[in-house]
């Protein structure tokens, strides 16, 4: 099964599949971070409050969260219930390329140039 998915930015830079739903997340070259609905084809919501592209997010296994980073060297923590950021964690000195929940501690692992 192909799907595609279309919005004004073309360039993805990540995405992550959620665990138990239907969702796909995709961060933007624009600094958006959008939610989709695989199998409705629909976008479900949008989160935008980084400066600049987003390179890396992932799904918590069990909680309603995700983990972004990117080219403004902010990793930030979302709600996608409440539909906002939680908190910012602030650290590297360049870009962010890639960020992870562990799968079974409280921990959030990334990665920066």
């Amino acid at each position: 099964m192909l799907t595609k998915f279309e919005s004004k930015s073309n360039r993805v830079k990540g995405l992550c599949f959620h665990p138990t739903r239907p969702w796909v997340l995709t961060s933007l070259h624009n600094g958006v971070i959008q939610l989709w609905d695989f199998r409705m084809g629909t976008l479900i919501d949008r989160f935008d409050e980084h400066d600049g592209p987003v390179r890396g997010v992932d799904f918590h296994k069990t909680q309603p969260l995700f983990v972004s980073g990117g080219d403004d060297y902010k990793i930030k923590v979302w709600d996608y219930k409440l539909r906002r950021c939680l908190f910012t964690l602030l650290g590297h000195l360049d870009y962010i390329r890639s960020v992870q929940f562990h799968h079974e501690y409280p921990w959030i692992a990334s990665c920066s140039d």
